[in-house]
């Protein structure tokens, strides 16, 4: 798959668990609201998966049984470490406690490609780096249907392709390491400017007349639609206000992202500063009914 080409895996009805070798032992670090519903999907598809969080494994009921408490462990256990923390400086303190490397480590947290590119230059050429940041929500990860966007070397994306179809519905490959990143941060840039939209125009519909729930109805039918307005009963954090540490705070952190990506050290243009705005300053959710309720 050289890094000009890319394609996309569509997931059949029938998973290929029979088919596809499940030999390759996956650590999974991060295991909140993203990664423990992706660690339970490898698991149920057959993979040998060892979970890792900074909480403690009494807060994880039977699932701590399939956890460590030291991620020291993760490199020598596992054949493919699976990093779903927060951001690039969590990224960097998980590889400082591991204290070495897997043969595959895997991005799926959401990153700047620069941050990406970068630290594939630092890695040693013994460690493959992937980059495959997942789309969905936590409700698609319980379902096992997110969708991947993957960068890296073609090995190493052939052997997590089984481990993408546990986890996924749509897994689109790229090209060479930094696409899936690339792709992640202009879709997540596009999703945050239609979340603040939407708890916009919502607050703003009472002031003119009209019940927000009734707006809702014909935006999902009418070019308004949106990913975030059309699935708000199915998102955990719909309904969440602003807080650095909250849903609202990470989308910050993707556009902020974003920017590093399309901007570098230059300021930001307008729009992306009318977005960062807008997330900080989020409008309560009104209290909707008729079919659109949170």
């Amino acid at each position: 798959m050289p890094s000009g080409r890319w394609r996309i895996h569509r997931r059949k009805r029938k998973r290929r668990s029979d088919r596809e070798s499940r030999s390759l032992r996956i650590g999974v670090a991060g295991c909140g609201a993203m990664g423990r519903p992706m660690a339970e999907a490898l698991i149920a598809a057959g993979f040998d998966v060892m979970g890792y969080d900074v909480r403690p494994l009494s807060e994880f009921d039977d699932f701590g049984l399939r956890m460590t408490g030291d991620p020291a462990e993760l490199p020598g256990r596992c054949g493919a470490v699976i990093s779903v923390v927060r951001d690039a400086a969590q990224t960097r303190e998980l590889l400082a406690a591991m204290g070495g490397l897997p043969p595959i480590l895997v991005l799926s947290s959401t990153l700047s490609p620069r941050f990406v590119r970068t630290l594939r230059d630092e890695l040693p050429a013994a460690t493959a780096l992937v980059d495959a940041p997942m789309s969905g929500a936590p409700y698609r990860a319980r379902s096992a249907t997110l969708t991947f966007m993957v960068g890296g070397p073609d090995d190493a994306v052939r052997q997590l392709m089984p481990a993408f179809r546990a986890m996924g519905e749509e897994i689109h490959v790229l090209g060479a390491t930094g696409a899936g990143a690339a792709a992640k941060v202009l879709n997540n840039f596009v999703a945050a400017a239609g979340v603040a939209a939407v708890r916009t125009v919502l607050a703003q519909a009472g002031a003119l007349g009209l019940p927000p729930e009734r707006l809702l109805r014909v935006m999902r039918s009418s070019s308004g639609g949106t990913w975030y307005g059309d699935n708000l009963e199915r998102i955990d954090w719909a309904a969440e206000t602003y807080d650095p540490a909250n849903t609202i705070g990470i989308l910050e952190k993707d556009v902020t992202a974003y920017l590093d990506a399309v901007a570098g050290d230059r300021p930001a243009d307008g729009l992306t500063e009318a977005v960062l705005e807008r997330l900080r300053g989020l409008p309560a959710l009104p209290d909707l009914d008729d079919q659109g309720r949170v």
